[in-house]
């Protein structure tokens, strides 16, 4: 079914942890584009998630090759304590192999990437030979096997090199046109709706009405989205008209996967989708225990999921990269969801509230000592400032357990880059 799980979360009514929320999102996710698969070129991979695994056709490398360019030979043929001579029997580059056996006492001059010659297995480095009157001196010393790739050491045939779900980097590509793929099967991209809600916004590049605010939010999502290999439609600003909220959510729902909102999701006069929702679906608050983020909301409009952000930009896309980020792989059909957390020494103390999961912006400065980079906090850290998501380098995540940080101990550090594309 096209969805998520229906009332995955009525019977959660305390605050949930993080930890508790992410479970439970998981659990309830359904892949959408389980029966929506496409096959394309490698060029069109880059992003998109595999739908099938891929699996190696033959060895790679296809036969033993040298590493360096120098000379072919046998290592029997090699005085163990003393220089060797050989005659130079023939020549082998990348893609012009030396088809003959090799003769006792002889080499074959080799280039890196050719094919070794039959009997052959050891190269010594051009650099380290004497060439006199055509004649080969190899010094003792060089050890059986030297300077020799053997036949798939970086791939075995019938070995699954990528497997279904996996998010392909170009690395992946890379991989998978070694071993012969120049096509492969695909989900096709989750289609994701985004609005904003709010009178107060204003398209940015039109005139600033007093009291308003240019829409930033969106700008946020749209990339976000984007650079997570989903179909993006960006459906404008809604107003705060419980009626055109409503039409608005009904009309978007019929041809989209997922709807995401930012602000208009709390409980004040003007907050309308929330309604909306309860009276197109069903609204399940998530009443997680966090900062920045409230109220953060999941639902269900048709077989549309829903997901209502806060309207601060930070928190916004603090809750995006947190719990929007891994519904829409998931739901698209990735495997690896969660972000990778790396330890980091603080520079600065902190204090907060137990039982709470927060995220500061930091930056991580190199020391003059040239010892590990330090997160340095961005100041002030109010949620509605943009900067502090732009002069940072990430997100320093603090369990609801810990109620203080000082100077020099070791927190959990979230990278933009980790989780932004």
């Amino acid at each position: 079914m096209n969805k998520l799980a229906d009332d995955c979360f009525n019977q959660v009514e305390d605050l949930m942890s993080t930890a508790e929320a992410l479970a439970v999102l998981r659990e309830r996710t359904v892949i959408v584009t389980q029966d929506r698969l496409e096959s394309l070129p490698l060029s069109q991979g880059l992003g998109r998630i595999l739908a099938k695994d891929v699996i190696s056709g033959l060895d790679v490398p296809p036969h033993a090759n040298s590493a360096v360019d120098g000379y072919a030979l046998r290592h029997q043929d090699l005085s163990p304590d003393k220089p060797t001579d050989f005659a130079i029997q023939g020549r082998s580059a990348a893609g012009h192999p030396f088809e003959q056996p090799l003769e006792p006492g002889k080499a074959v001059r080799i280039f890196t990437g050719a094919v070794m010659p039959a009997d052959a297995d050891t190269v010594v480095m051009q650099e380290d030979v004497d060439i006199v009157d055509g004649k080969l001196t190899v010094p003792p010393g060089l050890k059986l096997g030297a300077n020799r790739r053997h036949q798939g050491e970086d791939t075995k045939q019938g070995a699954t090199v990528l497997a279904k779900g996996q998010r392909l980097r170009a690395q992946d590509l890379g991989l998978a046109a070694s071993v012969g793929h120049g096509k492969l099967a695909l989900y096709r991209r989750l289609r994701v709706g985004v609005f904003s809600t709010g009178d107060e916004l204003a398209e940015p590049g039109t005139t600033l009405p007093m009291g308003a605010v240019y829409d930033a939010n969106r700008q946020i999502l749209l990339a976000l989205i984007t650079g997570l290999g989903a179909e993006v439609s960006d459906l404008g600003i809604l107003p705060d008209r419980a009626d055109r909220v409503q039409a608005g959510l009904d009309a978007a729902a019929k041809n989209h996967d997922l709807l995401l909102t930012s602000g208009g999701v709390s409980v004040g006069d003007e907050d309308h989708v929330r309604g909306a929702v309860e009276a197109l679906g069903h609204l399940n608050f998530w009443r997680v225990a966090i900062k920045p983020g409230r109220p953060l909301a999941l639902g269900q409009i048709g077989d549309a999921a829903f997901v209502g952000l806060p309207g601060n930009p930070v928190a916004a896309m603090v809750c995006f990269l947190r719990f929007a980020r891994p519904l829409i792989l998931g739901m698209a059909g990735a495997v690896d969801l969660d972000p990778v957390l790396y330890r980091v020494a603080a520079d600065f103390d902190f204090e907060k509230k137990a039982g709470r999961r927060e995220w500061l912006r930091a930056r991580l400065d190199r020391q003059p000592d040239g010892t590990a980079p330090r997160a340095v906090l961005f100041r002030p850290q109010g949620s509605g400032i943009i900067n502090s998501l732009v002069q940072t380098h990430g997100l320093v995540e603090i369990g609801e357990d810990v109620t203080e940080i000082r100077a020099g101990q070791a927190v959990d550090f979230m990278p933009f880059d980790e989780v932004a594309s």
